[in-house]
Formats: structure tokens, sequence, C-alpha cells
């Protein structure tokens, strides 16, 4: 026979759900030519792999790459863990459209002032990224967040008829132009005011081309079953396949946390019962981030810095401030030792410290506390981040062990080194390394041939790619090959960018990109557009 290579001797996980199986795989022009026992073959580079175990490609159906793509393409973080495809454009942010640059910036994940955006539509973002020569396969859906921002004059308000229009314009372009779907994100500022109608109009657009709709649903506290009932409803109004973005974020609308999660659970199985295409996702961190500035009402931000430092002073302002529900509020149910903040260059020593603690140090309460935090960065009050504790390992597990939850970053692809060496954004480097480690080899909750079935095959069907997640004759050579008893994450909660173990080899689209644990330099990754 004819190949460009063969690898020998590897346990195959094929992305199926069937059981391991030892067999040589041949790659020729970047797909998978053969399967089984194969001979000897004129020119054809050869590589053992014997004691390793071999999937397809890791796809984070979930990524929030689009920007740091652009940064720097080696996606360092993501092929170290085998991922060779990520799906961008997720929870209504993203890169395209764009009408005003300035009025778009705060939508990009990863976007700094500084940085330039130098594309308009759907297909110059996706022809720059392409230039750019990824190490790993990209997809993107439309972003609503973005559409409102290029066509809604007052994104506090619904869309007017003609504001809608222009939208469905936008997104009709963007749907040709090769984007998958459109994705919302329902919680953040340019999206809160969307209505359920509004969305329903432009996911029957989404439905005439195949695509599908991805969720980051509305979270309103003791509002469970809302919450995924909106999600449902739309899908079904608009004939739109439904992805549920990370699905956890009910177990912190009540304090049953398993009573949510079995409740959301339920709703989704009875839509599928019913013939209604609905997915899932979960993200791996047990906490959620956010802007400490959260605490404050929207009219305690008006008027610059010295405004506001006036009112954080004020003691009866203070007082009116403490009768505010916030979002940081809700997350954790007024419960501070699960708030942490994570950098704070005031009070250096209180990073990595929860609320409640840095209340107890200061002998004030824990929103005095915030208060005072908040007022020594006044001048940059948007900055301080933090961490709210919101969900249990016990709770997250009941939808990890369903059998249509995929799994995704939730995070930006980044490098420890270059130009995003800087920057962090947790569960880049560890998502899919602790997945496999927790549920495999740890816990034993999931069997390998299983738990690589979320991370390829699932996710692949809900993108409607056929060859790829899968390892068969004709697909592509999209390949994690890793040690089964070393694959596991090294970030932390406070050192998060650190690169995983134990996955050997990776390739994507037949391009090397991994070698003996190190990168290569060669970078195999396409841009899809959906057909």
């Amino acid at each position: 026979m004819s190949c460009d290579l063969i690898l020998r001797g590897g346990e195959v996980l094929d992305g199926t759900g069937r059981p391991p199986f030892r067999a040589d795989l041949a790659v020729t022009d970047g797909r998978i030519s053969e399967v089984g026992s194969i001979g000897r073959a004129d020119g054809a580079a050869e590589l053992s792999i014997a004691g390793l175990w071999v999937s397809p490609g890791i796809i984070d159906i979930h990524s929030h790459s689009d920007f740091t793509l652009i940064v720097d393409p080696r996606a360092v973080s993501s092929v170290m863990q085998g991922v060779t495809l990520e799906v961008i454009g997720n929870c209504g942010h993203g890169c395209a459209p764009i009408v005003d640059p300035e009025r778009a910036r705060s939508n990009i994940y990863g976007c700094q002032a500084a940085d330039d955006i130098g594309w308009r539509t759907m297909a110059g973002y996706l022809e720059r990224l392409e230039s750019g020569r990824p190490a790993v396969n990209v997809l993107t859906l439309v972003p609503n967040g973005l559409l409102r921002l290029a066509a809604v004059e007052d994104v506090s308000k619904p869309s007017t008829p003609d504001e809608l229009s222009r939208m469905k314009r936008l997104l009709s372009q963007c749907l040709e132009e090769g984007a998958f779907g459109l994705s919302t994100g329902l919680e953040y500022g340019p999206e809160k005011a969307c209505p359920e109608e509004e969305i329903v109009e432009l996911c029957r657009l989404v439905a005439d081309t195949g695509g599908f709709y991805s969720t980051h649903t509305r979270n309103r506290a003791g509002e469970v079953e809302e919450t995924i009932a909106e999600a449902i409803r739309t899908g079904r109004a608009s004939g739109a396949a439904l992805q549920i973005s990370h699905i956890q974020v009910v177990a912190r609308l009540t304090d049953d946390g398993h009573q949510a999660y079995r409740q959301a659970l339920g709703m989704v199985d009875k839509a599928r019962q019913q013939g209604q295409d609905v997915g899932f996702d979960m993200h791996t961190r047990l906490f959620g981030t956010t802007n400490l500035r959260t605490a404050l009402p929207p009219w305690s931000l008006e008027g610059g810095a010295e405004a506001i430092s006036a009112r954080l002073r004020d003691s009866g302002v203070r007082r009116d401030l403490k009768t505010y529900r916030s979002h940081l509020r809700s997350l954790v149910r007024d419960d501070w030792e699960r708030i942490v903040i994570f950098d704070s260059q005031a009070y250096p020593e209180f990073s990595g410290k929860s609320v409640a603690e840095i209340g107890r140090r200061m002998s004030v309460e824990p929103l005095d506390a915030v208060y005072d935090l908040l007022l020594a960065e006044v001048d940059d009050i948007h900055r301080l981040m933090v961490m709210a504790l919101t969900y249990r390992l016990e709770e997250n597990e009941l939808a990890f062990e369903h059998p249509h939850c995929m799994v995704g970053s939730d995070a930006t692809a980044l490098a420890t080194d270059g130009p995003l060496r800087d920057r962090s954004f947790h569960g880049a480097y560890t998502w899919a390394s602790w997945f496999y480690r927790h549920f495999v080899r740890e816990t034993g909750k999931l069997r390998p041939e299983e738990a690589i079935r979320r991370l390829t095959s699932l996710p692949a069907g809900r993108l409607g790619l056929k060859d790829r997640g899968v390892i068969e004759k004709g697909a592509c050579a999209d390949l994690a090959i890793f040690d089964p008893q070393t694959f596991s994450e090294r970030g932390t909660t406070y050192e998060p960018n650190r690169t995983a173990v134990g996955m050997t080899h990776v390739f994507v689209n037949g391009v090397q990109t991994v070698r003996d644990g190190r990168l290569t330099g060669e970078r195999g990754g396409r841009v899809l557009r959906r057909q």
C-alpha cells in the first residue's frame, strides 16, 4: 500500500464508545487511509505508539478563543491536551459582524484596547483567522451580542422592527459566509433586554440553514425551570437544534443544587423524548468569574472615578447600596466565604482571600470590605476580578455522567510564552485533561471509551461533521495519542498557566503538532465553513 505515515501498535479509542482495540493506523494526504494490521509501505514514515492510546482529536464545543487565536495561533494550552478543533463565537461573544469596532471591543474576549480590529464581516474575520495558520481547526457561531451592538441603537431595550430586520440581514450574511449557527449570552449587557420572540426570529434563519442555536441562558435566582424552559421553547418554536451552554448555571439558582440538576436534566430528557434536538455542555471549573464591581448597581457607577469615590465614602449611600440584590450576591446567595479576590493591586495581601476573611481582617462587614476594595482601585474599577465558588463537584457530576453531556473549556487558547504569556483564563490549560483524569483514572465513573466519546464524536455530531470525531477509514487525521496513566492537568486555581502532561503526540489534519510531548512548530489547522 501507499501512504504517508503508519502509526503502529496503539490502543485505539475510536470515538464511538466502542471498547479499545489494538491496531495500526495509516495516514494519507491528511486522512486516515487504513485501520488494522498494516504491512510495510514504501516511503512511508513510521511511528511506534505501543503502550499509548490513540483517540480522535478532542473537540472543544465551547471555546472563547476568537481573538487569542489571532494574537497567537499556536493554541498551546489546547494542543497540549489533544484538542484539534475549537468552536468559537459562544455566549453571544465573538469577532464578527462588526459595525463600530470600539462599541464591539468589550464583547470580544481577549481583545485589549491597543489591539487592531481590521475586519467587519464574518468572511473578513475568517480570512484573517485563516491567514494566521492556526494550530487547531476552528469554526464559529454568530454571536448575538455583536448582532445587537451592530444593529440596535439602545441595547438596554428590545430591538425595534427595523433593528431586528438589520440583525436578520447581518445574521443571514454571516451564515452564508460559513458560520455554523447562532449563540446568545442572555445575562450580558448587550442581550439582557433581548426578548424571547427576538431570539426565535433569528433562530428560524439558523434552522433554515441546518445550523444550531447555542445559548448561555438567563440565570435568575429561583428560576431553574424557566431558565431551561425558555431555551427549549426557543428551539421548538424556531426549529433550530439547541445546545445549552454550561448547564451547571442552574445549580447556583437555588439552595438545592442536586434538585436543580435533576430538574434541568429531566427537562432536557423530556424534550429529547418528544423528538426535539437538544444537547448541553459543561465546563470543568468549580467557580464562576466576574468583576467585583458587579456588587454595585448601575447608578452608582455613573460620573467617573471621582463621583464613584464620593458615593463609596458616604455612609448613607453605603446603607442604600447594601439593599441592592446584585448579581454577585445572587451567585453565592450571600455566602461571602465563596467570593474570592483573584488579584488585588491595592491590597496584594488579600489576593486569594475570601471577602468574608478580608472583612474579618478589616474588622468590617463583608459588603463594606467589597466597597473598600473597590474604593482602593476606583481609578480602574472594572479590573478587579473575583472567583465565585458557586459549584460543588458532587453536584456537577450528575450532569457530567449524563450520556448526552459534552465538555468544553469555556476559556481562551493561551500559551506560557509569546504575546499571550501574561494572560490567564481558568480552564484553558486544564479542562480536557482534568475531565479524563478525574472521571476515568481517579473515580472510574466513566470508562475510557465513554469519556473519549463525550470529547469527540458527541460534539462532532452536534456540529454535523461526519469526518471528524472518529477514527475510521476516510476520516480526517485529527489524532490525540496519550499515556492513559499520566494524562493530567497541572494548572491550579492560583497558578493556572501550566500545560497539561501525558499527551505524547498530536496530529491535526495529518500534520504532527506535538511530538514526544513537545511542540513541533508545525500547524495544520483549518478554518471550517459550513457548506
